[in-house]
């Protein structure tokens, strides 16, 4: 059997999106579900749109995928002498010929054809006068005038395409630069190229790359065209569907893992299975459970997966990436005991990891900024007594555990009369500066206890300035 091997080739015209990025990892699935190779090609002919900074944020963007390439990146603007050998190939074969036709030229067919009420193609002026290479002209292929062109799809199922439909199309254009359909073909010949899966915007192209391998002998990859990502209206997802580039979502605090899992389920399946762990997707991964209908992209269920793909983590897989994001507020994330038991405490609420660190900040301030509601509701005349009485209570604990809290809060409840609520509401302002937070032994514990104190004296002090 055959090695598979894929491959992804974007244009550096810009970051790369969701479609693309799909496209990407659909090609890395499979190439690693087989134990076959992926490629990676920069499609760089059109040189006034493309740019280094566009290929590298494209390479930026698979890195925080977690998608790695096996050969490449190979850049066309780099192939020309091979372009230009495989033209010669298909010129000394008969199959493509030089045309000098003028733009003009060129403009009255496309007018006369539409008039008649057929497609706007070249009409074959050149094709039979047997040219030589001019300044000016282009190299067309010879397509076939008459039969059918078979496209075998692993998802579509078979497309027939009739060949009078079909155009002498360019190859090479005046400058002698090869044209998409052709250099797509020349690459994936000579890469070893043999499973093609890309968007159904594709499906047109492919009867002319079909007669390309078929002039160059060269046996048909599979090919595996996927439906196009929409947006919820239906119609072709853009950044009003809330679709941004693969680097917006790091930079939003997505993890990769979840990320990666919301952009498979876009189109495929296993089951009625939503979560899956990246290894679990590659060994799941089958073209057969590739669908027929779109995949819509839903912002909403990305969100819930990433926050499912937090909860389900080890927290010390967390540390690094979140990192960077308690680093925008100007705190530095050492590994250990300390930023662990942090993240599982913030872990079932965090949907992003944005939204971790900046629930995280308590934990790492020297003073706390009371949010308005929360003191005014909360540190009043009445919390004072439960306030100093805790403060009695905790400084006779050498180990800030738990059972010991506990067992402090406890006491002061008997002595003042008050239920646990009454005592934790003001703490937990004291400690974090807001009503809500994870559990209030946790915290307490967390945050060790010379903050505590601390905070809880500040808490006092804030309360007796009032009154």
């Amino acid at each position: 059997m055959k090695t598979v091997v894929t491959r992804f080739p974007p244009s550096p015209t810009g970051s790369l999106h969701v479609g693309g990025a799909r496209t990407a990892l659909f090609n890395w699935l499979y190439a690693r579900h087989t134990g076959g190779r992926f490629v990676l090609r920069i499609e760089d002919t059109d040189t006034k749109r493309s740019t280094r900074a566009s290929a590298d944020a494209i390479f930026e963007s698979l890195e925080w995928m977690g998608i790695d390439w096996d050969e490449g990146p190979y850049f066309q603007s780099q192939r020309s002498a091979l372009y230009a050998e495989f033209i010669e190939k298909l010129l000394s074969s008969g199959h493509a010929y030089y045309c000098t036709c003028s733009q003009e030229k060129l403009e009255q067919m496309r007018r006369k054809a539409m008039a008649a009420g057929g497609k706007p193609k070249y009409d074959g002026t050149c094709r039979e006068k047997k040219l030589p290479p001019a300044d000016g002209a282009v190299v067309r292929f010879k397509a076939p005038l008459n039969g059918r062109t078979v496209l075998p799809d692993v998802v579509k199922g078979n497309i027939v395409f009739e060949n009078q439909e079909l155009d002498d199309f360019i190859l090479a254009r005046s400058d002698q630069t090869p044209t998409y359909n052709f250099a797509a073909v020349v690459d994936d010949i000579t890469m070893g190229i043999n499973t093609i899966i890309r968007g159904d915007d594709h499906v047109m192209n492919t009867p002319k790359q079909i007669l390309l391998y078929q002039a160059l002998q060269t046996e048909l990859p599979v090919f595996a065209h996927v439906p196009m990502v929409l947006g919820s209206d239906r119609s072709r997802l853009s950044k009003r569907h809330g679709a941004m580039s693969v680097t917006a979502y790091r930079d939003m605090g997505y993890l990769p893992d979840a990320f990666i899992n919301y952009l498979a389920r876009l189109g495929w399946s296993y089951g009625d299975q939503e979560f899956f762990t990246r290894q679990e997707l590659v060994e799941k991964f089958q073209l057969a459970n590739i669908g027929r209908s779109a995949g819509v992209f839903d912002p909403e269920k990305l969100l819930a997966l990433n926050a499912d793909h937090i909860m389900a983590a080890n927290p010390r897989e967390l540390i690094g990436p979140i990192r960077p994001f308690v680093a925008m507020h100007g705190f530095e994330v050492k590994d250990g005991a300390f930023i662990e038991n942090v993240i599982r405490t913030l872990q079932p609420r965090s949907k992003t990891l944005k939204d971790m660190a900046a629930d995280a900040l308590f934990y790492f301030q020297d003073d706390i900024a009371y949010d308005s509601k929360a003191a005014a509701k909360f540190l009043r005349i009445e919390a004072l007594t439960p306030l100093k009485e805790l403060i009695a209570a905790l400084q006779p604990i050498e180990r800030f555990s738990e059972r010991n809290l506990e067992a402090a809060f406890t006491s002061v409840m008997e002595r003042t009369g008050l239920k646990l609520g009454k005592i934790a509401q003001p703490v937990r302002v004291a400690l974090t500066g807001r009503s809500a937070s994870p559990g209030i032994f946790e915290i307490t514990e967390i945050i060790g206890k010379q903050k505590v104190l601390k905070r809880l004296r500040s808490a006092i002090e804030h309360i007796e300035n009032l009154t």
